[in-house]
């Protein structure tokens, strides 16, 4: 299946812990690159989300930030050091019988350090909530980037089904263009003033046509265009392949058009290198 590389998708989950938002951004990059945004309390999790997001993707460049937001106003969570409170409280009372104008406040003695504390988050839970709204978002992802990758493979076949007609129309084109060096070969060993040694005319032939000759280079091109129409078909990731083969499609172009004695030829070099390089851009953003 094609998959592009470039994507971006997002999930959030709500719980007793507040709300976790995931949102994942992806480019084209050789290798898997992960780059985690995570909040301190969320930071001893990065090695098991560098793991999930490994087992979803191959390619690419990943932005994963994760927030974690608490409930405006929310108590679910505090605690009260009931004991340093009492202890407090009796200073308190304390401090006003010596100094009758002096006035505690309840809320005061709350703000005292260590009087109300966060009760510890179940690390266990917190990391089973983070995995499933990361898992909505790589799978909201990898829709994504199928989507795109669909298209891509449609441009790509649409190359391929351009790279093979002018394959079939080079090989058209081969009887005349020998015949038309014959000609000109004929041509040239009859202005010659010194009479031509007998088969002369063959063995010069034979060394042109020799020379450019392209149905090797044809025939690899045609196994590059099957070869590339099977790798589309794959159900695993591609984008590596493709690019070696556009290297290969490449060679072949090029010496194809080194080879060339005929404008028709040449100019069919030149489509093919075009539509390859067109194939090869949009390689580059495959998985």
């Amino acid at each position: 299946m094609i998959r592009s590389m470039t994507a971006y998708a997002s999930a959030e989950s709500a719980g007793p812990i507040g709300t976790l938002t995931c949102e994942l951004r992806t480019v084209n990059h050789r290798y898997l690159e992960i780059s985690p945004r995570l909040p301190e309390e969320l930071r001893s999790f990065e090695s098991a989300l560098r793991e999930r997001i490994g087992a979803h993707l191959s390619r690419g460049k990943v932005d994963l930030t994760v927030r974690l937001r608490s409930e405006a106003g929310s108590s679910e969570g505090l605690q009260v050091n009931g004991q340093m409170l009492a202890r407090l409280s009796e200073l308190a009372l304390d401090l006003e019988q010596r100094f009758p104008r002096m006035s505690i406040e309840f809320t005061e003695l709350l703000r005292f350090p260590g009087v109300l504390r966060q009760a510890e988050t179940d690390a266990d839970a917190l990391q089973v909530a983070l995995v499933e709204v990361l898992d909505r978002a790589l799978v909201a992802l990898n829709d994504t980037r199928g989507r795109e990758g669909s298209k891509l493979g449609e441009l790509l076949v649409e190359r391929l089904n351009g790279i093979e007609k002018i394959v079939g129309d080079v090989r058209g084109w081969l009887p005349e263009i020998q015949a038309a060096l014959r000609l000109r070969l004929e041509t040239r060993l009859a202005d010659m003033r010194q009479p031509v040694e007998p088969g002369r005319l063959e063995q010069e032939l034979v060394l042109q046509i020799t020379r450019i000759d392209v149905d090797e280079e044809l025939d690899r091109l045609a196994t590059h265009i099957s070869e590339a129409r099977r790798v589309l078909a794959l159900k695993e990731p591609v984008g590596r392949r493709l690019d070696f083969l556009m290297q290969e499609f490449n060679r072949e172009a090029n010496t194809l058009g080194s080879k060339s004695v005929d404008s028709r030829t040449t100019n069919a070099a030149v489509e093919l290198k075009v539509l390859i390089e067109q194939m090869r851009e949009q390689v580059q953003n495959i998985e």
